[in-house]
């Protein structure tokens, strides 16, 4: 009975084994954009795997020591996210603002607030979103935008993420 239980184990052991190297693939980001129609605020969140993150450190801020504990590194992550990340509604660039950031065991996370016109809120949305990867050549980022209860997704990959990706306007209230 007990070495009946310890092969089983042992073969249970061996079947899960790649399980942990397979639990991460690719690397990503996931952006979140919401265009409030009313008001124009605008708020993005980006959250990005600590684990992606903490390495990129090392090209981001090579003075620096790679990692979150380091303040400067930190720094020159900002820095580096406000450059990679671009969001413009009809061709006007939208300036956005630093309000949190959440270095986290699982995910680093920032939060950005804008504004844009109230009478744009509706019109063309170009987006870059060429975090990390300069650094990972399979990094893929999500960006889901929100914008009078439509959410869409842009999807930007490898060498083509600095490339600029829009949405056509929203159709005006009936």
């Amino acid at each position: 009975m007990i070495k009946r239980a310890v092969a089983l184990f042992a073969a249970a052991s061996l079947a899960l084994a790649p399980l942990p190297a397979a639990a991460h693939r690719g690397h990503g980001a996931l952006s979140v954009v919401e265009i409030d129609v009313k008001s124009g605020e605008v708020r993005v969140s980006h959250r990005v795997p600590t684990h992606d993150a903490e390495p990129a450190l090392a090209l981001i801020a090579p003075d620096a020591q790679a990692s979150l504990d380091d303040p400067e590194a930190v720094e020159a992550l900002k820095l580096y996210m406000d450059k990679r990340f671009l969001l413009a509604v009809s061709n006007q660039t939208v300036a956005l603002t630093l309000k949190d950031m959440t270095l986290g065991a699982d995910e680093v996370r920032f939060e950005y607030s804008g504004r844009v016109a109230a009478n744009q809120t509706r019109a063309e949305v170009a987006v870059i979103s060429a975090m990390f990867a300069d650094v990972y050549a399979d990094e893929v980022n999500q960006v889901n935008i929100r914008r009078a209860g439509v959410t869409r997704t842009l999807i930007f990959s490898g060498a083509e993420a600095g490339v600029p990706q829009s949405l056509e306007p929203l159709t005006a209230e009936p």
